[in-house]
């Protein structure tokens, strides 16, 4: 199964108000392990960036203003999407942008039947505790070390991990052990028959040096515990055992 994590900054909180779409970055998963492919990419917003925005990620106007506009890159970035489900946290902030912005351009918005929130996941499976990001790397032990300010494609790539673990966490052996079930008839069938070598049993009495070394350390207990039980008693205890 296919399935794209991605994530998003933008010049503010509403693309009703006029923000835009700045960053996006993509990390595929096959069978929710990562295969090395992404996507990413700026945006010219053809807007100043807010102060406030960029306090949070980090992109200027000025960083922002030679790189391509939205609609330079959207083919491209719908051909890596695909049909494949879309995972993001809080997902429907970046679904508001990312349609918005395949709107401007004329092309069809994504089904929101294809959204998978991590935000929900998580309140569900952890109610009451916190469901950030950086609260959610610390639950599950990934390593955020790298995560200086936000930024769309290291992001999506730690959300990659904690929704691997919110959805039970990397169960590769078991989807293994089903295959080598489904291939075991035809490989028994034609492999030549296994011989097993049985060893004699290993003797493990102790040796008279043995026995003679352990009477000499039993000699050298000062009261040992057992000279103060009754010998009735001794023999209740060994049977009883």
């Amino acid at each position: 199964m296919r399935e794209i994590v991605f994530d998003t900054e933008t010049t503010g909180l509403s693309p009703l108000n006029g923000d835009r779409l700045v960053e996006i970055g993509c990390v595929e998963l096959v069978n929710r392990v990562e295969t090395g492919r992404t996507f990413h990419a700026y945006f010219n917003p053809g807007r100043p960036m807010p102060t406030e925005a960029e306090a949070v990620h980090g992109l200027s106007t000025i960083f922002l203003s030679d790189k391509p506009a939205f609609h330079e890159l959207c083919e491209d970035l719908i051909e890596f999407i695909g049909d494949s489900p879309l995972i993001a946290h809080n997902a429907s902030f970046d679904f508001g942008f990312l349609n918005h912005e395949l709107g401007q351009c004329g092309r069809p918005l994504i089904c929101m039947t294809r959204m998978v929130c991590t935000l929900v996941l998580a309140r569900q499976r952890h109610p009451g505790a916190k469901h950030s990001l950086d609260a959610l790397c610390t639950r599950f032990g990934v390593d955020r070390s790298l995560r200086v300010k936000h930024g769309a494609l290291i992001d999506a790539q730690l959300l990659a991990q904690v929704y691997v673990e919110l959805m039970g966490g990397r169960q590769i052996g078991l989807s293994l052990a089903a295959e080598a079930t489904s291939i075991a008839p035809a490989a028994t069938s034609t492999a030549a028959p296994i011989v097993l070598k049985v060893r004699p049993p290993r003797p493990h009495a102790p040796s008279a040096e043995e026995i003679e070394r352990h009477a000499a350390f039993l000699c050298d207990i000062t009261d040992p515990i057992w000279t103060r039980l009754d010998p009735a008693q001794l023999t209740d205890s060994r049977n009883a055992a």
